[in-house]
C-alpha cells in the first residue's frame, strides 16, 4: 500500500503538522501583560473606529482609530504596519492600547507611569504661578512653564484647554503632589524623529530647510521636526560675509547641501552634529568664470577688503580680484591701498588676468581711468612753454606735475643755470613754477623739463587759450599773424 493517500498527502502528517505549529505559535505567546507595559505590534485590521493589533499574547489588542490620525485627520498606517502603544486595560477576551495612559486610573496606575516613564494624558485647565495646573487621570498635577514646550512661552493661555501627553517627573504624597513633564516626551520623540531622519540622509545631500536662529559664527536651519544643522558663516555665500544677519532672516527657507555628519563621542551629553552649506547647493560663480569676463573688460565692483599690498574687490557675486597698490592710479604714487580704497567703495576697474584654475584675477583701477600718457607727444611738443606744479624736490632736481599723473624732471643745473635760480629755489612743493618742455621719451614716460621765464609762460597760454577758443577764432587768428608778418 503506497504512503501516501489519493491526495497526495502523508498518512496523518498534517494534523500532526498542524499541531505542532500550534503549540509553538502558543509558546512563542507571552502569557500576560501588566497594565502600563509597552508593546510593539502588528497591525492585523482597521474597522470604522478600532484598529486591532496584534500583541504578541492569546488576546488581540484594540486602539481606537481617532487615536492614531495625524494632524490631517488621516490614518497613517497600514495592514502589517507596526506601532508602539501602552496597555491601559484588559480582560480575557481583549486588551485595551492607547499612546498614553488615561481615564480615572487608580494611583497605582500613577506610580507605574512614573516608574516607566509612560506618557499620560492630560488636559491644561487653568495658568498658575511658575507653570499650569494640568488634570491627569483624575488628579491635579503641576507643569512648569519651562516644560510645556521645547520653546520659550510667551503667551502661557494659548496652552490653557489644550490636550497632551506627559511623562511624570515627580509624585509624592500618595498623588497629591504631581509634576508633570511635557517638554521631556516632545525631546523624547524629536531623538527618535532624529534618529529615523538620519537613516535617510547622507553627506553630499540637498535638502530645504528653515532657519532658526542667527549667531555671530552662523545660522542653524531646521531639516525637520526636532532635527537642525548649522551653516558656518563661511559657508552662507559665495560672497565675502561680515554679519549673518546681512545674508539670512530667521524663518527664511533655504536650499542647503550637508557637507558632514558628526556622530558624539558621549552620546549622553551631545546630538549629532550636522554641518551644512547654503553656498555650495548654489553654483560655483568661477565655474565658466572665463565666459563671462576676459582681459580688457571694465566693470565695477566693490572694494571687500584692503591690504597694504592691494585692495580685494568683488566684480560678480562670490567672485573676486586683486587690484595691486601698483594698479591704483597714474596720477600719484600709492603706498597702501586705504590710502585710495575703503571697503564698500565701488570702483572701476579693468581686468588684466584671469586663472580660473587658482582662482585668482587680477584688476587695475589705473587702466579703467585711462593712462594720461596715451598721446602724450600728441598734447606736449619740445619748446612748448607751460605752467607746472612742484610735487617734489629732491638734491638733483624738482619732480614738476604737468597734469594728474604727468609728472617731468626739472635739473639742478637748469635750475642753477637761470637767472631767476634764487626765485626757484624758494619756491615750496605745491606750488606753480614756469617750465618749457626739452625732450618727451612716451616709452619710458620721461620728460626733461627747463626753466622759462613767468612772462613767456603767460603769453604762450594765452596763445594756446585764443587757438582752443574755437574753430573761427583760430583760422581768424592765423589769417591776422599772416598779415601782420607779411606788413614787417
Amino acid at each position: 500500500m503506497s504512503e501516501y493517500d489519493d491526495t497526495g498527502s502523508s498518512n496523518g502528517s498534517e494534523e500532526e503538522s498542524f499541531e505542532e505549529l500550534f503549540e509553538s505559535y502558543m509558546k512563542d505567546m507571552k502569557d500576560d501583560l501588566r497594565i502600563g507595559e509597552q508593546i510593539k505590534g502588528e497591525i492585523i485590521a482597521i474597522t470604522r473606529d478600532s484598529v486591532f493589533v496584534k500583541t504578541g499574547t492569546k488576546a488581540d489588542g484594540v486602539v481606537d482609530k481617532s487615536e492614531l490620525l495625524d494632524s490631517e485627520g488621516s490614518l497613517p498606517y497600514s495592514l502589517g504596519d507596526p506601532v508602539t502603544l501602552y496597555v491601559v486595560a484588559k480582560d480575557e477576551s481583549e486588551i485595551r492600547l492607547s499612546k498614553a495612559m488615561t481615564g480615572e486610573s487608580g494611583i497605582n496606575q500613577l506610580y507605574e507611569a512614573y516608574r516607566s516613564k509612560i506618557p499620560v494624558h492630560g488636559r491644561v485647565t487653568e495658568t498658575c504661578k511658575g507653570g499650569f495646573r494640568v488634570q491627569v487621570m483624575g488628579k491635579s498635577a503641576f507643569c512648569p512653564v519651562s516644560q510645556i514646550d521645547t520653546t520659550y512661552v510667551e503667551n502661557p493661555e494659548n496652552y490653557v484647554g489644550a490636550d497632551y501627553e506627559f511623562l511624570i517627573s515627580r509624585i509624592e504624597e500618595k498623588g497629591r503632589n504631581i509634576v508633570i513633564s511635557r517638554r521631556e516626551l516632545l525631546n523624547r520623540y524629536m531623538a527618535e524623529q532624529r534618529q529615523e531622519f538620519l537613516k535617510t540622509v547622507s553627506v553630499g545631500d540637498m535638502l530645504e530647510g528653515r532657519i532658526t536662529r542667527l549667531m555671530p559664527y552662523g545660522a542653524f536651519v531646521e531639516l525637520t521636526a526636532g532635527v537642525e544643522g548649522m551653516v558656518h558663516i563661511s559657508e552662507i555665500s559665495w560672497s565675502r560675509v561680515e554679519k549673518t544677519e546681512d545674508e539670512v532672516s530667521v524663518n527664511d527657507t533655504v536650499r542647503v547641501k550637508i557637507l558632514d555628519i558628526s556622530e558624539p563621542e558621549e552620546k549622553e551629553q551631545r546630538q549629532t552634529r550636522i554641518s551644512l552649506s547654503i553656498k555650495q547647493a548654489q553654483q560655483d560663480p568661477w565655474q565658466n568664470i572665463t565666459k563671462k569676463l576676459e582681459h580688457g573688460d571694465k566693470v565695477e565692483g566693490r572694494v571687500t577688503r584692503c591690504a597694504d599690498f592691494g585692495a580685494f574687490v568683488e566684480i560678480v557675486p562670490g567672485v573676486e580680484g586683486l587690484v595691486h597698490v601698483s594698479e591704483m592710479s597714474y596720477k600719484k604714487r600709492v603706498l597702501k591701498a586705504h590710502d585710495m580704497v575703503s571697503p564698500g567703495d565701488v570702483v572701476p576697474v579693468m581686468v588684466k588676468s584671469i586663472d580660473p584654475e587658482n582662482r585668482r584675477i587680477s584688476l587695475s583701477m589705473k587702466e579703467a581711468e585711462g593712462d594720461p600718457w596715451l598721446n602724450i607727444e600728441q598734447r606736449y611738443q619740445p619748446g612748448q612753454q607751460v605752467a607746472g606744479t612742484i610735487e617734489k624736490k629732491e638734491s638733483f632736481g624738482y619732480f614738476v606735475a604737468l597734469e594728474p599723473g604727468v609728472v617731468g624732471l626739472l635739473p639742478i643745473s637748469k635750475i642753477n643755470a637761470s637767472p631767476d635760480a634764487k626765485q626757484i629755489e624758494n619756491r615750496k612743493v605745491d606750488e606753480q613754477i614756469p617750465v618749457f618742455i626739452e625732450n618727451i621719451n612716451p616709452a619710458e614716460r620721461k620728460i626733461s623739463l627747463g626753466v622759462a621765464k613767468e612772462s613767456d609762460t603767460q603769453d604762450w597760454q594765452s596763445y594756446q587759450n585764443s587757438n582752443s577758443a574755437g574753430s573761427d577764432m583760430g583760422e581768424l587768428g592765423k589769417k591776422l599773424r599772416e598779415a601782420l608778418k607779411s606788413k614787417k
